[in-house]
């Protein structure tokens, strides 16, 4: 099967770049390809830099620390071939979909956000700030062009403009398992920051 793999890292201390290069040994070049950043940009232009480089007509984009598990990718491909989705989403609220490693205040910052943005934005889909989702590229493409957010609220942006351009959203169920290695930060900026995304969203769609 052809596949290609791309590593964004933002210069990330954890070692990511490292491992993928000695993937990168072992798959190939044309397997494996290292799309590395001197320093942390932002995740939308992750992707815009992911996409430039990407070679197929669908992507997936998913985190690399195992948080979204490889084993549900099957499910993402067999959903989209059922519907012909534009995009498929995973979902944590959904099905035998759930999280794992979270304490509870993180678990209820994660479910007031996903509840809040269901209220103010009727979004379509039940899960709005996951990141592990399958997308047609062109469409990727035009969704990426179109969004201004940062941060958490990027993720939800692609949602809601897919929505305002009738793309179709399919949805899978699935765990997510906070990071093994590594800390992931959810501080006070994070949640103000969230907040006025979610509003600016609200104002502008």
């Amino acid at each position: 099967k052809t596949y290609e793999i791309i590593v964004i890292d933002d210069g990330s201390p954890d070692g990511t770049l490292e491992v993928a290069e000695q993937l990168q040994k072992i798959y190939g070049e044309d397997k494996i390809l290292l799309r590395p950043r001197a320093k942390k940009l932002g995740l939308g232009t992750a992707y815009i830099h992911g996409i430039k480089h990407a070679r197929g007509n669908y992507v997936f984009i998913m985190d690399a620390d195992l948080s979204h598990h490889p084993k549900f990718i099957p499910e993402f491909i067999k959903k989209q071939r059922e519907g012909g989705y534009d995009l498929v989403s995973g979902t944590r609220y959904r099905g035998d979909g759930g999280v794992y490693g979270w304490d509870l205040r993180r678990k209820l910052i994660s479910r007031g956000a996903n509840y809040v943005t269901q209220v103010l934005l009727r979004p379509g889909a039940s899960d709005l700030t996951g990141s592990f989702r399958l997308y047609k590229k062109e469409v990727l493409e035009s969704l990426v062009e179109r969004c201004v957010s940062r941060g958490y609220v990027f993720q939800m942006e692609m949602i809601v403009r897919a929505r305002q351009l009738n793309y179709t959203i399919g949805e899978v169920p699935i765990s997510f398992v906070d990071r093994v290695y590594g800390e992931s930060k959810l501080g006070g900026n994070e949640i103000v920051s969230f907040l006025k995304g979610l509003l600016t969203l609200f104002a502008t769609t």
